[in-house]
């Protein structure tokens, strides 16, 4: 069985469900120690980065389970390493590992910012609020140093166009100056993906995204800022987290959250294989009534991917979960402070690069 990995969410490169051959480390005893040691450790992966040229940035749906129907996405892969990321999948696209490929081998749309505002300027685009980072974080770690979301919010703020965006790192606090003005032209909301108060079960759900604590800061230094925020339960997993959905909710009050959701546990094609051995791994005790509970509210099955099913799931546990945040959100004080909606009529489309400069 295979060690967990500090500071990783998998501890396998589980193949991609469209790989034809796969590959498998055996140690034959014939490598000297000396060549051993002078390779990477295999057993802690270090994060790639990787530079792609997109040919597109804004992807659309119609989708009745998310309130949008455009998103941006700057990140392929993410280095929070979250071990039950609905995306992981979409490494399989890439010939890539959806276990540890996906939280180690990050690909960077570099010219997602000039992407962006070639699509504002086209003479047919309409306007419709959209979704920053709603696949992989915009503000993964590799954000630091790229600063491709903040030049995509410096493009939203020229041309006034309406975005929501969800993170679970702190590093947003970076952009506070960008948002502000947003957020008085009812421009911006941020919702903060909260899954757990607890930073060792953290730790070892989504190991490299900001502590509960840091994200919790975030958020109430944008809402001092002005800046509307909001508060994602996700995902609830029943016997791990569901018992933390009434506190969640209510130190995320207390932060200045205004809005609240939560979504159930996903677990679409190599995320259940994943997410099993990690309960092997970090909770054996409880692994199969965990993924008992999993089954009763997805058909006997992993997964169900049926709209008005997949977010919340069927049966007596997710009609219980819906009644509970249903509960707390009156009884916080949710329900009082309904977010404005993003106003769409202030967009300007960005000028078309001139020969001539500013003088016509």
């Amino acid at each position: 069985m295979a060690e967990t990995i500090k500071g990783r969410g998998s501890r396998q490169y589980l193949p991609g469900r469209f790989e034809v051959t796969t590959a498998e480390a055996l140690d034959d005893g014939w490598a000297a120690p000396a060549e051993a040691e002078s390779g990477p450790d295999p057993s802690r992966p270090r994060t790639e980065l990787r530079e792609e040229t997109a040919r597109s940035i804004v992807t659309r749906n119609d989708s009745p389970d998310v309130g949008f129907s455009q998103s941006v996405n700057p990140y392929r892969g993410c280095e929070h390493g979250c071990s039950y990321c609905f995306a992981r999948p979409s490494h399989a696209y890439l010939n890539l590992s959806p276990g540890l490929d996906f939280e180690t081998r990050i690909f960077a749309k570099t010219n997602a910012p000039e992407l962006l505002r070639r699509e504002f300027a086209r003479a047919g685009y309409r306007p419709s609020p959209i979704a920053l980072g709603i696949n992989t974080d915009a503000y993964q770690p590799a954000e630091r140093r790229l600063q491709l979301t903040r030049r995509l919010i410096e493009v939203m703020l020229e041309c006034r166009h309406p975005f929501s965006l969800i993170t679970k790192n702190a590093l947003v606090e970076r952009d506070i100056d960008l948002l502000q003005p947003l957020a008085e032209q009812r421009l911006v909301q941020v919702h903060f993906s909260v899954t757990t108060l607890d930073p060792h079960l953290s730790a070892r759900l989504e190991p490299r995204a900001a502590a509960p604590h840091a994200r919790l800061r975030a958020m109430h230094r944008l809402h001092e800022a002005g800046i509307p925020v909001g508060v994602m339960f996700a995902p609830a997993i029943p016997w791990v987290n569901d018992h933390e959905l009434e506190a969640v909710l209510e130190a995320a009050r207390a932060a200045g959250a205004g809005s609240a959701g939560y979504v159930l546990l996903r677990l679409p094609h190599e995320v259940a294989p994943l997410f099993r051995d990690w309960l092997q791994a970090h909770l054996p005790d409880r692994a199969d009534r965990v993924m008992a509970a999993v089954r009763q509210m997805r058909g006997g099955k992993d997964y169900e991917a049926a709209f008005g099913a997949r977010m919340r799931g069927r049966g007596q546990y997710a009609d219980l979960l819906a009644q509970r945040f249903a509960l707390a959100h009156r009884r916080f004080g949710y329900a009082d402070v309904p977010p404005a909606p993003l106003d769409g009529s202030r967009f300007v489309p960005p000028r078309p690069a001139s020969p001539q400069g500013q003088l016509f």
